[in-house]
Parts: structure tokens; sequence; C-alpha cells
């Protein structure tokens, strides 16, 4: 029997095109996307972001490592360490050989989509037990897949099964995006683009990438500066509900409210009976 993981949404500021990573992203003309590109991460109902080492490195630790001294000799077995089971949201780190210094357990970050977020590190078991002995002192969750390289399936089964995490904003860089595109773990591409040509130094969205197809689900002109673009892997195309949502609905029903699912947005919609139709002409022509 197949086991179960996350949905996973690849969420990225992208130039015309479609690079990620470089110099544009700091140019003015890049500004209203990337603010679009947080709103979106606020606002999404994910319960977990995931980086790679790199991208986590410069956007929160900033290349801070902290002393092991103190760990020294201490034994500690290479087995997964669940530190927080029920934090509202999640920031996982894949970082193979164990490189990122964080300084506590949560994202310490200014931006809600982000900050607060316990920490949780997907690791090989190349990782020293010096490192693991510091994270356990900080309070840092990690899991094991793999032993030289990462197993991202195997990764994505361990952060459902143990963490409940069912929806993944996959926010790079080119290596970490690639390496799930490669596997075929990407479910669905949610990309803010920039009204800019990037240099020949950016990286793309996906490094080392396969042929593999999409469906565009969705093409939205928030300004004449943001264009957001949202597709589904063909593969994935047809029409879900997510049975965590299901089940919210069933627990939450009532007699005098009727409760629709929006396929596009993955999310419950509550509406008092007789009601809806009044005051939103747009929702009452798609829930016709």
């Amino acid at each position: 029997m197949k086991k179960k993981k996350p949905y996973v949404i690849c969420h990225m500021t992208t130039s015309i095109d479609g690079k990620v990573t470089g110099s544009f992203l700091n140019s003015e003309q890049c500004i209203d996307a990337t603010n679009e590109y947080y709103r979106i991460n606020r606002e999404h109902s994910a319960n977990a972001f995931a980086c790679g080492r790199v991208t986590m490195e410069e956007s929160f630790t900033k290349g801070w490592y902290p002393d092991l001294s103190e760990f020294k000799g201490i034994q500690v077995e290479k087995e997964d360490y669940v530190a927080n089971q029920d934090a509202q949201r999640y920031a996982v780190a894949f970082d193979r050989k164990g490189r990122l210094g964080w300084a506590s357990s949560c994202i310490e970050d200014e931006d809600p989509g982000y900050g607060g977020a316990h920490i949780i590190e997907v690791l090989t078991k190349e990782a020293t037990e010096e490192y693991l002995a510091y994270l356990k002192k900080i309070g840092v969750s990690y899991l094991f897949a793999g032993d030289t390289e990462i197993d991202l399936e195997t990764a994505l089964e361990k952060l459902y099964s143990i963490f409940s995490i069912d929806t993944l904003l996959l926010e790079g860089g080119s290596i970490i995006n690639g390496a799930f595109e490669r596997a075929d773990l990407i479910d669905e591409l949610c990309l803010v683009q920039a009204p800019v040509i990037a240099d020949a130094s950016s990286k793309p969205l996906f490094d080392n990438s396969v042929l593999s197809e999409y469906v565009l689900t969705d093409a939205e002109v928030i300004s004449k500066q943001v264009l957001v673009l949202r597709y589904i892997k063909k593969s994935r195309a047809k029409r879900s509900i997510k049975l965590s949502l299901l089940m919210e609905a069933i627990d939450m029903v009532s007699d005098n409210e009727t409760i629709f699912y929006d396929l596009k947005k993955q999310e419950n919609v509550y509406l008092s009976d007789g009601t809806w139709c009044e005051f939103d002409e747009e929702l009452a022509d798609l829930i016709d």
C-alpha cells in the first residue's frame, strides 16, 4: 500500500525568463512581486514550508554555526527526534550533512508566514552526533531520510505520518526544487512573476530538470508589475478534495449553514443558508 505524503506546491518568485535567484530579486521592478509572494505565503492554508540548506542559510541562519565542542563524545542514536508534534506551522530544512546553525527551535522572522514556525531538519546519517545533540538541546526536531543522500519520498512520508503535514510549500532554491521535480513529487506550481529579465548568473526554477507536463489552472494579473501563474501537474489534474477539510466540514456542519468546497483555493466556504446569493454575485455564479 502506497504511503501518504503532503501535497507539494512549489511557490516561487520568478523573472520573465524563469529564474528564481539572482540580483533581479533586489531590483525595484521586483518589489511588488516579492510582496505578493509573501502575502500568498502568509495567507495560504499550508501547514509547512520547505527550503534547501543554502536558502535557509541566506534567509534565516545568516551563516552562523554553533560551537559543538561541549557535545564532543556524546553518543546519540541516529534515529528520528520529535520535539513538537503540535506546532501551528513548520519550517522544513533539507540539510543533508547538518550544516545549518539554528539558534532556537523556531524560525525568528518578523513575517508571520515564517516567524514562529517549528524547525524540522531533514538529514542523512552523515550528520554528526555532536550536531544531533545540539539540536536536541535547543528543541529542533529532525528526521533521517537516507544514508548519504536524502530520499525525498521517505522524508515526505515521515513529515505526513509524524507531523500531520498535509500541504507543503516548497520554496527553493533551484537544487532542491530540481530534486523534487525529478522525483515527481511536485503537485502544483504557484509562480509570482516580476516584469524583469534576469542576468546570466541567475539560477532557474529547477536545477537539472527533466521533461514534465503541467496544466495552467489560473493566470491572475495583480498589477502592471505582478502576474501570478498557477499550474497543476498534468498527471494530478483531476478534481479532488482534501480529506482533512472534508472531515472538518462534517464536524462543523449545522442546520442553518451550507458548506461548499473551493476547488481553486482548496478550502471550505461556510455560508448561511439563503443569504449568500444576496451579497456576492460572483460567489453565486461560481457555486452555480
